[in-house]
C-alpha cells in the first residue's frame, strides 16, 4: 500500500514482565549538537491510551486505542507532528454488544474494546475500525471523518483477535490476527464478508506468545508487527504476498523504557512521516495510571528489517522532534476546564458502560439525574470518566447539589477495581460531604466491597467544590487524596490518603469519575457546572 496510508492494529498483553535489560538497536548520537536540537519527551501522551494503532493520512496522523468497558469506545486521536495529540472522536459510538454493557443484569468490566485496528482507504476516502468483541465476532465501523458519525458496516462471524487491517495497493482488504498462531484473512471488496482465511505463522515455543498484529506493505514486502506480552516486539516479513511464507525477527526484548518504574515499550505501530522518516509508537505499562504512549525513531536495515533507535541502550526519554510541516493549528488540550457547554460531551469523556441517555444532559453544565438504585458504584449507570494526566494531576469539580434527594450519593471518584470517592450523602433531609474508601472487585470483576465512610463534614447551601489529587507515577501503589471547599478558594482535606494500586490485571488505569446514584428511589439530580484537570 502507499505508505502515507500506513495503518496497524494493536494487541493486548497476557502477562506483565519486568522492565529491565537492553535490546539490540542502533544508538542515537549524543553530544552538544544533538542536545541543541528541538526535542520531545516520552511519554508523548501521559494518559491511558493502550494498544495504539497509528497511521498518517496526508499531513495528519491518527491513532486509536483500547477502552474495554468504557463507552463510547475506541477513541481516535489526531496529531500533526506525532508528539502533540488531541482526541477527535470515537469509532464505536456505543457498546451495543449485549445487555451487560448496559449494566443490565450483568457487567462488562475488562471486556468490550480490546486491541483493534484503524485504517484509511483512499479509494473511497473512508476510515475503517475493526475489532473483535468477547471472542465471539468481529465488528467493522466506517466514517468519512474521524469525528464521525461512525456507523457499523458489518459483523463477521470470525473473531479476529488483536487484528491488524491492511488496505493493499490494489485496494484489497486483509486482516492479520491471532495469538501464537497468526492468520491472515481476505475480506470481500466491500469489506462486509470474509473471502478466505489461512494460518501463516506459528510462534516458536522459544519465543512464547505473540499477538497484537499490525499489518503493513512496505516496499513490496508484507510485514506483520507482533508483540510478546509484555516485554518484547517481533516482526514477520513475507516477499511472497500477504499469505506468506513469513520469516521472523526480534525487534526488541526487555528494553529499558522511558518512564521510571514503568515497563518495556511494546505493542504499538509503525508510521512514516511525509519526509520518509519512520517512527514506532508503543505503550509503556505505567500503573496505577495505565498504559502510556511513547515514540521512538526507527531505521531499516539494507535487507528490510526495522531497528529502534536507542539512547544509552534504552528507549529514549527524549528524541529530536520529527521533521514535519508546520501544523495548521494547535491541537485541543486533553486537560483544562470543561463547563459542559454546547449540546454534546467533549470526546475526552467516556462513560463507565453505556449510559442511560434519558438521564443526563449538557448545556449550562452537566446534569446527572439518578439512573440506578444501588449501594454499589460499580453497578451504577451514568458514571462519567476522564483519564488522569500523569505524572500527577488534580481534578476539581463545582457541583450544584440542591436537587439531590434522600438516599442519593454523588461525587468525584478515583475509579478502578479498587476505588475511593469524595462526595455528598443526602439522608434525612441533611447533606454531608464524605470520603469513602474500600470499593473493591475480585479477579472476576465482581464487587467485594461497596465502600466504607472514613471521614465526613456537614455542608449547607446548594453548592460545593470537590477535589481529587492523583499521583500515578508507576512502580508502586501511589496516593490519592481528597478535599472540598464551600467557596471554591479554600479547600479542606477530608480523610486519609487512598492507596491506588499498581496491579495490571484490570488493564485500564485509574480515572477521575463523576457519579450520581440513588440508594432509595430515583428522581434526584446534580449539576456539574465546572470540571478542571490541572497539573503542577
Amino acid at each position: 500500500m502507499d505508505l502515507s496510508w500506513s495503518h496497524h492494529a494493536l494487541s493486548r498483553r497476557r502477562t506483565l514482565a519486568a522492565a529491565t535489560g537492553l535490546a539490540a538497536g542502533a544508538l542515537l548520537p549524543t553530544g552538544p549538537a544533538f542536545a541543541a536540537a528541538a526535542q520531545y519527551t516520552n511519554p508523548v501522551i501521559w494518559q491511558d491510551f493502550a494498544d495504539i494503532d497509528v497511521m498518517r493520512v496526508g499531513d495528519t496522523y491518527y491513532a486509536s486505542a483500547s477502552t474495554m468497558h468504557y463507552s463510547p469506545g475506541a477513541p481516535v486521536l489526531r496529531s500533526y507532528d506525532l508528539v502533540n495529540w488531541e482526541i477527535a472522536g470515537h469509532a464505536v459510538p456505543a457498546l451495543d454488544f449485549g445487555a451487560k454493557y448496559d449494566l443490565n443484569g450483568a457487567r462488562g468490566y475488562v471486556r468490550g474494546i480490546w486491541a483493534s485496528s484503524l485504517a484509511y482507504r483512499p479509494s473511497n476516502r473512508t476510515f475503517y475500525w475493526l475489532g473483535q468483541i468477547d471472542f465471539a465476532r468481529t465488528y467493522l465501523y466506517t466514517a468519512t471523518a474521524v469525528e464521525g458519525p461512525w456507523s457499523r458496516l458489518t459483523t463477521i462471524s470470525t473473531p479476529y483477535y488483536d487484528a491488524g487491517l491492511l488496505v493493499d495497493t490494489d485496494d484489497t482488504l486483509y486482516v492479520a490476527y491471532g495469538n501464537t498462531t497468526i492468520s491472515v484473512a481476505q475480506l470481500s471488496r466491500d469489506g462486509r464478508t470474509q473471502v478466505r482465511t489461512q494460518e501463516v505463522f506459528r510462534t516458536p515455543s522459544s519465543v512464547g506468545t505473540l499477538e497484537g498484529a499490525r499489518f503493513y506493505k512496505i516496499n513490496g514486502q508484507y510485514y506483520i508487527f507482533l508483540t510478546r506480552p509484555a516485554n518484547g516486539q517481533y516482526i514477520l516479513k513475507s516477499s511472497n504476498g500477504p499469505f506468506g511464507p513469513y520469516t521472523m525477527r526480534q525487534v526488541l526484548l526487555d528494553l529499558r523504557g522511558p518512564i521510571p518504574g514503568g515497563g518495556v515499550p511494546h505493542q504499538g505501530g509503525l508510521v512514516r512521516t511525509q519526509s520518509g522518516a519512520w517512527y514506532y509508537m508503543a505503550f509503556v505499562d505505567a500503573y496505577p495510571g495505565g498504559r502510556m504512549p511513547a515514540l521512538a525513531p526507527v531505521t531499516w536495515t539494507a535487507d528490510g528489517w526495522p531497528v529502534v533507535q536507542l539512547v544509552d541502550g534504552a528507549w529514549g526519554t527524549t528524541y529530536p522532534l520529527p521533521a514535519v510541516p508546520t501544523p495548521p493549528r494547535q491541537v485541543t488540550p486533553m486537560t483544562g476546564v470543561d463547563t459542559f457547554d454546547g449540546t454534546s460531551l467533549k470526546p475526552r469523556w467516556e462513560w463507565n458502560h453505556n449510559p442511560d441517555n434519558t438521564r443526563w444532559s449538557v448545556g449550562n453544565g452537566l446534569t446527572l439525574r439518578t439512573a440506578t438504585v444501588t449501594h454499589d458504584l460499580y453497578w451504577a449507570r451514568n458514571t462519567l470518566t476522564h483519564r488522569i494526566q500523569g505524572p500527577t494531576s488534580t481534578a476539581t469539580v463545582q457541583l450544584d447539589h440542591s436537587a439531590m434527594r434522600d438516599g442519593d450519593r454523588a461525587g468525584l471518584a478515583l475509579l478502578r477495581d479498587s476505588s475511593a470517592w469524595i462526595g455528598l450523602k443526602r439522608d434525612g433531609g441533611a447533606t454531608r460531604v464524605v470520603t469513602v474508601t474500600g470499593l473493591t472487585m475480585d479477579g472476576n470483576w465482581n464487587t467485594t466491597g461497596t465502600g466504607t465512610e472514613v471521614a465526613s463534614a456537614p455542608v449547607s447551601g446548594g453548592r460545593v467544590w470537590l477535589r481529587a489529587n492523583a499521583d500515578i507515577r508507576p512502580g508502586a501503589p501511589r496516593p490519592g487524596t481528597f478535599s472540598y471547599s464551600t467557596d471554591g478558594i479554600t479547600f479542606t482535606r477530608l480523610g486519609p490518603a487512598f492507596s491506588m494500586g499498581n496491579d495490571w490485571r484490570f488493564f485500564m488505569g485509574y480515572r477521575f469519575a463523576l457519579f450520581n446514584h440513588a440508594t432509595q428511589a430515583l428522581g434526584g439530580a446534580v449539576r456539574v457546572t465546572r470540571f478542571e484537570v490541572s497539573t503542577p
